[in-house]
């Protein structure tokens, strides 16, 4: 059966969820869950909630999904173990450590991949189910010819159907970190892509990177007709009220009965909703923000929504077998359709003074199930002549077999997988030697870029596919090339066969952007580079990529540079040193929904005034807004000790810039100009 996974960020959130009728809830415990702001729940509360579900039914997911650094492993093991102590069903996580820990400590715990690993591709999905996930969670950008393939495929799909859209893909999203300090993948997105920004400048008042909440409900037989495992709903930030709407609209949906469409929207919404990515009907209609109407629409739907999780969701029908026998006390049985059952003794049967017991009077007893989630399916009776039972007596009786059977239930739904305890403090950072430095990459945007350097001294040039078969062609040696993977795509198939053309060329190396691409560069044979895309902040994260078969890998630039000092040796490893960095990788262009294409004017500008460049990648269908300030640590190459190279960045330099930049950089001095950053590997993030 297809699941009716609901968002549970309090026990408050959890009761509406349950009594509204979900069939699984997914909620973080107070640490690592990337809903940080949210009530989230202590480990009582996350018994409770175990507890809670597993009478009904519910599976219950745990959220240990923000990236991990080494100085949180043994903690993070720790959250673990509490997981498999309390009987949580699974966990869903995006950090290749909490795989390792997983697989090292309890390997029969069930681990889904979660939206942040931005998995969006058939070699996305299968590399999860490699690594051991059950169940990956699809990009919210795909349409439905996309979301067919991947729920065809030998891994579970789990598919977002209702709440907010984020404007980035998930896990590719530094906007909140890079401005504030406060990272997504962290859990503390400030949610700045709600702030007004416009393709024009001076215009204080457009929100083009806004989007309307998705409601994909009108899709939802399809998208189970395709075999999706789950659908999802958004919003562990919502009141009991919103998850309570979506629950039941769902449900309705999936039944074939009818929802109220309006008050699902009056509850919460930014201007309506939107199915424009499953449709693939993206642009301006997608766009929406927060009115002052919709605010008080929710106000006003509210009280009716109570209605909607007052009593007990009816999960179960049970059958029960009552004895009334001379001399003998009064016995009843129930079962429910699983094979759970449970038993209750009362006293000794009374004589009848008007009416004897009869099947109809034992019925109409037990079938007052109330505030319960039993229905009444069938009663059996073995009644001697004569005798009656108080109705008292009969509701006590009913009483503890609903008891009895919650226990039953409870005990049958709860699996708690054995935890070893491992250490993982990770192997100690291996220093350059004293006499050697960094190597220094470049990453060009145009040919043209390399035009006034040598490349005797450049370690890799990076370049997107398409670039990089146009210097293979040019004559650049292969040794000296990586191509830079799409950081997003809806035509894998085509990527892989221009991939494949490259090697034909003499391509040798990739950059793996995502983690799709590793299965692809392993397939043809290629030396494997993993970008900053991977979001890797731990040594754990390298070890598995290592094993994976990657040759090194670039830190997140979310970490400080102490940090990153502080990563283990077991693959090598570099961070970026120059460039715009790229704050969000979106597959509904602010630009073109505003302006239009030919109304190009390839920036945005944020509330302040601050220009921001878009970067279009119009081929693949994805662009990437990038930071008003470029970073530079030229002249504090000394901060990193343990990386082995540094990667420059170019986008709108000319040649004469890349060479003075280049020279800074082999000096180690710092670069003339302004609107320089540090970035995060100084004040860092929450």
């Amino acid at each position: 059966m297809t699941e009716i996974l609901a968002p549970c960020g309090s026990p408050e959130v959890l009761h509406a969820a349950l009594r509204a009728g979900c069939t699984a809830v997914y909620l973080g415990g107070e640490d690592f869950s990337a809903r940080a702001n949210a009530r989230n729940f202590s480990r009582e509360e996350l018994a409770e909630a175990v507890r809670l579900c597993h009478e009904r039914g519910v599976k219950v997911y745990q959220a240990i999904n923000t990236v991990i650094t080494d100085r949180e492993l043994g903690k993070c093991a720790a959250a673990v173990r509490t997981a498999c102590e309390l009987g949580i069903d699974g966990l869903i996580t995006q950090d290749l450590a909490v795989l390792k820990i997983v697989k090292e400590c309890c390997p029969a715990l069930e681990l889904h991949a979660s939206t942040q690993m931005t998995l969006h591709t058939a070699e996305g999905f299968l590399l999860a189910r490699e690594l051991g996930f059950t169940r990956a969670v699809a990009a919210r950008e795909l349409p439905a010819r996309v979301l067919r393939e991947l729920c065809a495929l030998p891994i579970e799909c789990e598919v977002f159907v209702h709440g907010a859209l984020c404007m980035s893909v998930s896990g590719q999203c530094y906007m909140s970190a890079v401005i504030g300090s406060r990272s997504a993948n962290r859990g503390q997105c400030a949610q700045a892509c709600r702030l007004p920004a416009s393709a024009v400048s001076g215009d204080r008042e457009s929100c083009a990177l806004s989007l309307k909440d998705m409601s994909y409900i009108p899709h939802l037989k399809e998208l189970r007709e395709m075999g999706a495992a789950s659908l999802k709903i958004e919003g562990r930030m919502k009141r009991p009220e919103y998850v309570a709407a979506a629950v039941n609209a769902v449900r309705k949906e999936l039944a074939g009965e009818e929802h109220d469409r309006r008050l699902l929207e009056s509850i919460f919404s930014r201007s309506g909703f939107t199915d424009g990515y499953f449709t693939e009907k993206t642009g301006r209609d997608m766009f929406g923000s927060r009115s002052r109407e919709d605010a008080q629409a929710s106000a006003a739907a509210i009280p009716a929504l109570h209605e909607l999780y007052r009593h007990e969701f009816k999960r179960s029908e049970v059958f029960v077998t009552v004895t009334v026998r001379n001399s003998e006390p009064v016995r009843a049985v129930m079962r429910d359709e699983s094979g759970c059952s449970a038993e209750a003794v009362g006293s000794l049967p009374q004589r009848a003074v008007s009416r004897a017991a009869d099947r109809d009077y034992l019925a109409k007893q037990f079938s007052k199930l109330g505030d319960t989630v039993y229905t009444l399916g069938g009663l059996d009776c073995t009644i001697d002549e004569g005798l009656t039972v108080p109705a008292g007596e009969l509701s006590a009786l009913r009483r503890e077999l609903c008891a009895e059977l919650d226990r039953a239930r409870y005990d049958k739904n709860t699996r708690r997988p054995p935890f070893t305890d491992r250490d993982f403090r990770p192997a100690k950072p291996v220093k350059r030697s004293a006499d050697t430095d960094m190597d220094i990459r470049i990453y060009v945007n145009r040919k043209e870029q390399l035009g006034e350097i040598s490349l005797d001294g450049i370690g890799l040039v990076y370049a997107d596919t398409e670039l990089a078969g146009e210097l293979l062609g040019e004559g650049i040696p292969p040794e000296k090339l990586c191509a830079v993977m799409p950081r997003f795509t809806l035509g894998e198939k085509r990527e892989k066969e221009e991939l494949a053309a490259l090697v034909g060329q003499g391509l040798m190396q990739i950059e793996c952007t995502n983690y799709a691409h590793i299965r692809i560069g392993r397939s043809l044979g290629l030396r494997l580079r993993g970008g900053f895309g991977l979001n890797v902040t731990n040594t754990l994260a390298l070890r598995a990529l290592k094993e994976l078969g990657l040759a090194e890998c670039t830190a997140s630039f979310e970490l400080r540079s102490n940090e990153i000092s502080r990563l283990g040796s077991e693959l090598p490893y570099g961070v970026i040193g120059y460039g715009r960095l790229p704050m969000m990788l979106t597959v509904n262009c602010p630009i073109r929904a505003q302006r239009g294409c030919r109304g190009c004017t390839g920036c945005l500008y944020d509330r302040t005034g601050r220009r921001m460049p878009v970067k279009c990648s119009k081929k693949q269908g994805y662009v990437e807004i990038l930071n008003s300030d470029i970073l530079s640590i030229s002249g504090r190459l000394s901060d990193f000790p343990t990386a082995e190279y540094v990667r420059l960045d170019f986008y709108e330099e000319n040649a004469g810039r890349v060479r003075e930049i280049v020279g800074a950089f082999r000096k180690d001095v710092p670069i003339s100009g302004g609107g320089l950053t540090n970035g995060l590997y100084k004040r860092g993030i929450k």
